[in-house]
């Protein structure tokens, strides 16, 4: 959510960021605004006439003057308007910051000024050299081609099981799958210093409103009907109803929220927190779009990287953690480019994002693993996730998440970029471990 104190100071600079975003508020935000700021002075102006006048009375009264004098008369009958007056204002002063706040919840955080504005990614750095069709011996095939050969990827029994764009793996397939992810843990937990966490799959309707994927991105979230136990409070801490659960579209969502209402010390900080879950997500929009294989899924794995910073720390924060995310890659000697996303590509919360994208020889072309964002004050002002600053002041936290990676389209590179002449695919040496000392994807006999 945006500051009020900068929509209040600097709105032109707020309404040209959006702009630069392609966003326009539905309503007139400048007027929105200006109506707050004559209520609040008219409200602030009754209030100081209502204890001027109290005071006047009181001190005429202790000075013995007669109460029936025509003076103090007017001045009683002052006294008892202003309180209808007050009422009236603070009511139409609620009502206009009632619409202010849907107006916020669907206002997308402002770029940094660094970030590109012409509707061009740029690209920040490569690592590594792209495989080409020419360097391969024999014709290059795609990841669902090369699964379904060896007989370890399955999209047929998954269509019957659950509909399309999801995946079925067997065997050795899924062991790589599972070892991707461990590997991904271990590299994040033992060198990169997160500490692993569980978290819930199904959330609340709260803990996605902090992260900003309500109320606005609703019909891309799965929705489970909860019903309440009648010990259960009816509201939660903003006073939503709790009447569903949300299956988490990224584990980002859960992290980012165990900050939710909280006052962190400031020696705890960077608090750094990794997962591995599920990301369920109903890709609402993108129909006709990487349809073929493992690209899009409703269902995926994804190992998410999330970090509650001090504020003056948060840029060099997030160079940090696409860093840690670059080096998943470089140990599998995965071919990638690291790109600056311009203001119309970046996420809803996100004032600066970078994104990696793997190279997939099929393709000819690199696709995005891991996006890596710093959302600044946005998301823990939606929350109130605080820490207490040098002078012993609660401060709002500054919030980061990448992932680290998504682990069923970095299967889809290794498959790709491993792939040999005989329809077998060899391991990457950092997994051989997690394998049990396997060296190659075979055909599977059923």
């Amino acid at each position: 959510m945006l500051d009020i104190h900068l929509l209040r100071t600097d709105l032109i600079k707020v309404l040209n960021g959006l702009s630069s975003r392609g966003f326009q508020p539905t309503e007139d935000l400048k007027k929105l605004m200006e109506e707050r700021g004559s209520i609040r002075i008219n409200t602030q102006k009754l209030e100081e006439t209502r204890n001027k006048t109290a005071h006047n009375v009181g001190r005429l009264r202790s000075a013995g003057y007669d109460m029936s004098d025509k003076e103090i008369i007017s001045l009683l009958d002052q006294t008892k308007k202003i309180p209808k007056q007050l009422k009236d204002a603070k009511k139409k002063l609620g009502n206009i910051e009632n619409k202010l706040n849907q107006l916020l919840d669907v206002i997308p955080n402002l770029p940094h000024d660094t970030v590109p504005k012409d509707g061009k990614n740029k690209e920040v750095r490569h690592w590594g050299t792209e495989k080409t069709s020419g360097s391969f011996s024999f014709p290059v095939k795609d990841h669902v081609t090369i699964g379904e050969g060896l007989g370890l990827l399955d999209f047929r029994t998954a269509t019957k099981l659950s509909g399309a764009r999801f995946s079925l793996m067997v065997g050795e397939l899924a062991r790589l799958h599972r070892a991707l992810a461990q590997f991904m843990l271990d590299t994040h937990t033992q060198e990169h210093g997160y500490t692993e966490t569980y978290v819930p799959y199904l959330v609340n309707a709260e803990s996605l409103h902090g992260t900003g994927q309500l109320p606005k991105f609703e019909e891309d979230l799965f929705k489970i009907p909860r019903k309440k136990c009648e010990s259960e409070e009816s509201k939660t801490d903003k006073g939503l109803q709790e009447e569903n659960w949300y299956l988490i579209p990224t584990s980002e969502v859960p992290l980012t929220n165990c900050a939710r209402n909280e006052i962190v010390s400031l020696e705890s900080l960077p608090i750094k927190l990794t997962t591995l879950t599920p990301c369920f997500r109903s890709e609402a929009g993108s129909y006709g779009k990487d349809t073929r294989g493992l690209v899009r899924q409703h269902q995926f794995e994804k190992v998410e990287l999330v970090q509650l910073v001090h504020p003056l720390k948060s840029y060099e924060a997030l160079e940090q953690l696409v860093g840690h995310a670059e080096k998943i890659l470089q140990k599998l000697e995965l071919p990638y480019r690291v790109m600056l996303l311009h203001t119309g590509d970046m996420g809803f919360s996100a004032t600066m994002t970078y994104d990696i994208e793997v190279w997939l020889p099929a393709q000819n072309t690199y696709r995005e693993v891991s996006s890596c964002s710093n959302c600044e004050a946005f998301q823990a002002r939606r929350m109130k996730a605080r820490f207490r600053n040098e002078k012993g002041k609660p401060e709002l936290l500054h919030t980061l998440n990448g992932s680290g990676l998504a682990v069923g389209r970095c299967l889809i590179a290794i498959l790709e970029n491993y792939q040999n002449a005989d329809g077998s695919v060899s391991i990457p040496e950092v997994l051989r471990p997690y394998m049990g000392g396997i060296d190659r994807l075979k055909h599977r006999e059923k």
